[in-house]
């Protein structure tokens, strides 16, 4: 395959996973010119049959083996349980596919250097879907930031907390064999990589972090349908974690994720940052309980206060993510190697990092 046959011809793409996920990469790669989604892969049948018909993709299997057995596949897409994703990015790469997956990376960072190395050593695209960097105030303030804005940035917070906000108690997220963790895995590794992300990628130093697991075991913090007593499965990980994370140059960001807390009722995923020459706070809320959700900029001018609200794009979320990964791999072999997943897996690390630290209750280096 030479770097002009994927420039000019029809990209044919496998999706495996039939959640809200993989819905999302399904609808986002069927909407693309030059595109066409020729595979479905996932345990549900009935939802299988359903998705295959609405999308006319030709072909429906069970399992990912038998998906990636078809002959005449560019990509696939994977949107499976988190304990999947290195074993079907990892065989798909040595088939010569490219890769998207779904966040994070893989349970922990030895599984995702084993994708990365499979990226590398193939020499094909790998990409991770951190749809919350293409929302468009996360896109405005990065604007600010790079151009100067706010100064040197020095210090940041940055969360996404739930009220009730636990996955189903019994399912793969509560399991750490098959999550890799609770929300710090989960939710907080997106806030990880916009905070990384808006501050210009800086190294990270060392981190000191703390888990806990009050609401979840007690069947707290979920829908009417969480109960404990209702699944023979445990509650094996965290539902709220903090961390303290040194940045090089001095700069310091802290990190919260929460499944469950006694708090506002509205999910609530949040970045304030103070620089040198100005602040910035964008606020994303699902409730109207948060009267100042938006992009606010902090700053001055002829030594009077000059806030002022951002005014934002659109979000790009998950059309914007499959549409970076087809660019990528239209942009020929030559630029294949800025895409293996490498910066997905900086995230892994940090999140290993900080499961360490809480464990040991000790600052962890990195």
């Amino acid at each position: 395959m030479t770097t002009d046959d994927f420039a000019e011809r029809t990209l044919k793409v496998g999706v495996v996973g039939l959640g809200w996920a993989g819905q999302q990469h399904l609808a986002a790669f069927s909407a693309l010119d030059g595109v066409d989604v020729v595979a479905l892969a996932g345990m549900e049948a009935d939802v299988l049959a359903e998705l295959a018909d609405t999308f006319q993709v030709p072909h429906a299997f069970a399992t990912w083996q038998e998906l990636l057995e078809l002959e005449g596949l560019d990509a696939v897409s994977i949107a499976v349980p988190t304990f999947l994703h290195a074993p079907i990015a990892v065989a798909a790469l040595e088939r010569g596919l490219h890769v998207l997956s779904e966040k994070p990376l893989a349970r922990n960072g030895a599984e995702g250097a084993a994708m990365v190395a499979a990226a590398r050593q193939a020499g094909r695209v790998l990409d991770v879907v951190f749809n919350h960097r293409r929302r468009g105030d996360v896109r405005k303030l990065k604007e600010i930031i790079d151009g100067g804005g706010l100064g040197r940035p020095y210090y940041a917070k940055a969360s996404w907390l739930r009220r009730r906000g636990i996955p189903t108690l019994g399912s793969w997220f509560t399991n750490p064999d098959l999550s890799g963790g609770g929300p710090l895995a989960d939710i907080g590794v997106h806030v990880l990589d916009y905070a990384l992300h808006l501050l210009g990628e800086p190294k990270v130093i060392s981190v000191s972090a703390s888990a806990y697991a009050e609401l979840g075991p007690q069947g707290r913090g979920g829908d009417v349908n969480y109960l404990a007593a209702a699944s023979e499965h445990k509650f094996e990980v965290e539902d709220f974690a903090s961390a303290f994370i040194r940045l090089e140059g001095g700069v310091t960001l802290v990190l919260e994720a929460g499944w469950a807390s006694y708090r506002d009722p509205a999910d609530l995923m949040d970045f304030r940052v103070y620089g040198t020459d100005g602040g910035a706070e964008l606020r994303a809320a699902q409730s109207q309980s948060i009267s100042d959700a938006g992009l606010h900029v902090f700053t001055d001018g002829d030594g009077q206060n000059a806030d002022y609200v951002a005014e934002v794009p659109e979000d790009g979320n998950h059309r914007a993510v499959v549409e970076d990964f087809v660019a990528a791999i239209r942009s020929g072999s030559e630029n294949w190697g800025r895409h293996d997943g490498s910066v997905a897996l900086t995230r892994a690390l940090v999140i290993d990092a900080c499961y360490l630290s809480a464990r040991e209750q000790r600052e962890v280096e990195l």
